[in-house]
């Protein structure tokens, strides 16, 4: 769902496709506590930082762990969600808290659990 999407630009108007690339332990290439989700928007690198502590919280919250997958989710609508409310200004990494890392986690699953639509 957002591993590959489509987003509008808000100052724009123009369609930026966005590719998820990536998951790295940025332990190992940054020396920071995150995993790093990579994308390309319209061909341009974006890295999306998630905590390591957000791990911690959802599986204290839930009993739960967060998957590569959901990584890539929740990272995804963050993206998408810079990119129409018109956040994304073309940086090359973004670094989110723990508390919005569980609020883009929250709204990723509700969407995709949604039913479908026919």
């Amino acid at each position: 769902m957002f591993d590959d999407f489509h987003a509008q630009d808000r100052w724009s108007k123009t369609d930026v496709h966005c590719l998820y690339q990536g998951l790295v332990v940025a332990i190992a290439t940054r020396h920071a506590d995150a995993v790093d989700v990579k994308f390309l928007a319209n061909g341009k690198p974006v890295t999306i930082a998630l905590p390591h502590r957000a791990w911690e919280e959802y599986q204290t919250r839930t009993g739960k762990v967060i998957t590569d997958s959901l990584a890539i989710q929740i990272a995804g609508h963050y993206l998408k969600t810079a990119i129409e409310t018109g956040e994304h200004t073309g940086q090359e990494m973004y670094s989110l808290t723990v508390a919005e890392t569980m609020q883009h986690l929250d709204v990723a699953l509700e969407e995709l659990l949604a039913p479908t639509k026919s």
